[in-house]
């Protein structure tokens, strides 16, 4: 059976919106991307905690039958951060990180994890993405995600590992910073040249862009959204609907169609993401729930109907 591996931060997250706040709620990268993922297939999480993280937090998790095998809990406090939306819903303002027992992380793959098909290396150092892509055999595809802090302070690793992925996924801040271009289009195909087969910018409320050299530009709209509460975590449950519908609906290489396809099942997950701070609303969200937004998402793409 094919599944998906994430390794990226299990945190707390303080935040506050024009929508209100939230103290130190279940947040980080690996935590929205495998509750996501988890509505199409299996997932298998690499990362760390301290032994402040509550034990109902991880039971969250397993309930979503997602493999811990790979979850480290070491002794301090879990990563945390505190950031404020304020003029724009799309871009963050940290106030704080504090990245406790993130910072001395040292990934251990489980034996198991290593012959897994789909691997997602979320917004975390790339030192630590390109060690664990080395341990994995013959991943069928391959996705990474990355941050402004990691373009400025190790951008020599960061193009490695851009290098050695299937699609790259960040927004278009990141990749006019990364490519020291203007110009989204421009720099979108300067990226594409740094290695990747695909690359897909998220741009909020303004939708997805996903680009090939040989097949050119797909656009996706995002469903809208008359409420948004909190968008922490919005891309990274884009990420993981993405990765689980290939993971539930493609054998091998996916298409370009396949493609197009995973981008309108991220951006269902991501519309439900922004609807309430942390993993409330994607919790929620079933099987039957998903399918009725993911027509919406169709009807609104398609010329016809």
């Amino acid at each position: 059976m094919s599944e998906v591996l994430v390794i990226g931060s299990l945190a707390y997250d303080s935040v506050k919106t024009p929508a209100g706040s939230a103290k130190k709620s279940l947040g980080g990268s690996a935590n929205y991307f495998s509750v996501a993922a988890s509505l199409f297939s299996p997932v298998r999480v690499v990362g760390v905690v301290g032994t402040d993280y509550a034990k109902e937090d991880k039971e969250i998790l397993i309930r979503r039958k997602i493999d811990l095998q790979g979850l480290q809990v070491v002794e301090g406090q879990t990563f945390h951060w505190e950031g404020t939306y304020e003029n724009d819903l799309n871009e963050a303002v940290t106030l704080k990180t504090e990245l406790n027992v993130f910072a001395h992380f040292n990934p251990e793959i489980p034996v198991s994890y290593t012959q897994s098909s789909h691997i997602f290396l979320a917004n975390i150092d790339p030192t630590l993405q390109l060690k664990v892509l080395s341990q994995i055999s013959n991943p069928v595809f391959v996705g990474m995600d990355s941050m402004n802090f990691w373009i400025n302070s190790k951008q020599s690793d960061l193009l490695e590992v851009i290098k050695k992925v299937d699609i790259l996924f960040m927004n278009e801040t990141e990749v006019k910073m990364l490519t020291q271009e203007n110009n989204t289009i421009t720099a979108i195909e300067k990226i594409s040249k740094m290695g990747p087969r695909y690359v897909v910018i998220k741009r909020g409320e303004y939708g997805v862009t996903m680009y090939s050299p040989e097949k050119g530009y797909f656009q996706s709209p995002a469903l809208p959204v008359s409420n948004v509460v909190d968008p922490t975590g919005a891309g990274d449950s884009f990420a993981g609907g993405f990765f689980g519908y290939l993971v539930k609906n493609v054998q091998g290489q996916p298409s370009w169609s396949d493609l197009k396809r995973a981008v309108l099942a991220g951006t269902v997950m991501s519309s439900q993401t922004i609807q309430d701070f942390s993993l409330k609303a994607l919790l929620d969200l079933s099987p039957a729930q998903f399918e009725r937004l993911n027509q919406d998402l169709i009807r609104m793409t398609t010329l016809e109907g």
